[in-house]
């Protein structure tokens, strides 16, 4: 079974409820690493949390999600081993697997209700790595932050 690592601020809280509502209905294992209110909360902090949980292994996948998605890909992309894409239609999110190979979709909540989300989610978990010449580009990002101080 897949573990996904969830979390969210407050401008993306009753997003990630939803999802965590249907991700359990398809049967996949969730971990909510927060936030578990609407009240402000500091998003850097959540987003490392499920960007460690998927380079440490304790999850497969991670989604994040705040009002824009451009905060949480930030913080993201500073765990090493972590590929993360803020995603705003499906298209995306495919290509984002496919030749990315990104293992954390962040969404923005102001341009995505549950619909969309669900929509961009079930292209983004069962799109597989395309490999071949993207497989270059994706060695390429792992060999540069080999080389970084992180």
């Amino acid at each position: 079974m897949t573990k996904i690592a969830i979390g969210s601020d407050h401008g993306g809280y009753e997003l990630k409820d939803d999802i965590i509502k249907f991700l359990k209905n398809e049967k996949y294992a969730v971990e909510d690493m927060g936030t578990h209110s609407k009240d402000s909360c500091d998003y850097p902090v959540i987003g490392f949390e499920v960007a460690k949980a998927v380079s440490d292994g304790r999850a497969d996948k991670g989604i994040l999600i705040c009002k824009t998605g451009v905060g949480m890909a930030i913080i993201a992309n500073k765990v090493r081993g972590v590929r993360a894409a803020a995603c705003y239609d499906k298209e995306m999110a495919k290509s984002s697997r496919e030749h990315n190979d990104c293992n954390i979709i962040v969404l923005a909540a102001n341009y995505a209700d549950i619909a969309k989300a669900k929509e961009m989610l079930k292209v983004w978990l069962k799109t597989e790595h395309a490999g071949e010449r993207h497989e270059k580009r994706v060695k390429q990002i792992k060999d540069i932050e080999a080389r970084l101080k992180l």
